[in-house]
């Protein structure tokens, strides 16, 4: 896999050790139940979208775009654990693909689980997951903020593979997502998980305690079915009303216009920035 997360190699040997389970939230209702608090209405996606380690060149997507296969990418706004540098990722190039037509979703890489098996430069602990949570949320608004991805938009926590049969691990890496995503709501940052379904994606869907849970699911399942409905492993009431996202390939090396970058393959029906 590309340097944004884990090595491919490294992703497949925690896909291979881990097993949990998964269970997913209502959507927009999950999103919106803050008190007291007008959101902007929820702009959403239903199509293919790609994910790269690092944003590519404004030609390079122009020419993407003109090829018309991709109109969703994914972008890595922000996180001590993001794997590449973002020479090209700026509020000018933010607004210049929206202009476009291009539905950008903003992606952090946050601090990672105590248990997981990889050489990230950041992680919680039970003891720490409350705060770590918040103040990666924080950080992430903020990123997202001087990017011009204005309020009302979502934020997908980037949480990798992790042995969720370890109670101690999980119980903290639920914490941890339920502080990122209440922080997130009261900035009126709507809150995703991008995670594995066979990990950590599943520990949260699975969660009984919904309380503070994401209201979007993109799950990496790379099975090569190009569907959010088909091969959803979960009960099919679960994260319905635009709230989901699946990887269905990863590595693909396409070239598109003339211009050849390293992705993966994405089915999105979820929320999408509000660029301004």
């Amino acid at each position: 896999m590309a340097k944004h997360r884990l090595s491919k190699r490294g992703r497949y040997i925690a896909l291979a050790t881990t097993g949990v389970a998964v269970v997913a939230g209502a959507g927009v209702a999950a999103q919106t139940s803050m008190a007291a608090t007008t959101w902007p209405a929820q702009k959403t996606y239903t199509g293919r979208a790609f994910d790269a380690c690092t944003a590519p060149s404004l030609s390079a997507m122009t020419a993407w775009k003109k090829d018309g296969y991709y109109s969703g990418a994914a972008v890595y706004i922000g996180g001590k654990n993001r794997g590449c540098a973002q020479p090209n990722l700026t509020k000018p190039w933010v607004k210049s693909v929206d202009t476009l037509g291009w539905k950008v979703i903003p992606l952090y890489v946050g601090a990672q689980p105590p248990c997981q098996q990889s050489g990230n430069k950041e992680r919680f602990t039970a003891a720490t997951a409350a705060s770590v949570g918040a103040a990666n949320a924080n950080d992430a608004v903020a990123k997202a903020a001087a990017l011009g991805i204005k309020a009302g938009s979502p934020i997908y926590l980037n949480m990798e593979s992790y042995d969720t049969t370890n109670k101690a691990c999980n119980d903290a890496t639920l914490a941890y997502v339920r502080s990122f995503t209440k922080t997130l709501r009261a900035k009126t940052y709507r809150a995703g998980l991008y995670g594995f379904s066979t990990s950590s994606a599943k520990a949260i869907a699975t969660a009984k305690d919904r309380t503070d849970l994401p209201g979007n699911l993109w799950y990496a399942l790379w099975n090569g079915q190009e569907t959010t409905t088909k091969d959803w492993p979960w009960d099919p009431k679960l994260y319905t009303d635009h709230s989901r996202g699946h990887q269905f390939k990863a590595n693909s090396k396409e070239t598109r216009g003339g211009y050849t970058i390293n992705v993966d393959r994405n089915a999105w029906d979820a929320p999408v920035a509000i660029v301004g």
